[in-house]
């Protein structure tokens, strides 16, 4: 299936979760990240139950310091 995370067509296996979807942005600690799927935030308790679909945008946001 192909997906769009952070403006990135990608192509991944079906039933790809989002907490694989972290891994594989290697945020695997998932500490200061924000998912959000078709512009719906998914909360973090439902990273590994939450199925990506065909065509789906996936937006993974991390917190930076700065100042």
């Amino acid at each position: 299936m192909h997906v769009t995370i952070n403006g990135e067509r990608r192509q991944l296996p079906p039933d790809t979760t989002v907490a694989r979807v972290v891994e594989l942005l290697d945020r695997t600690d998932g500490r200061g990240v924000a998912v959000a799927v078709d512009a719906r935030v998914v909360p973090r308790s439902a990273w590994t139950t939450t199925r990506l679909t065909d065509g789906a945008s996936v937006e993974v946001l991390g917190a930076i310091q700065g100042g």
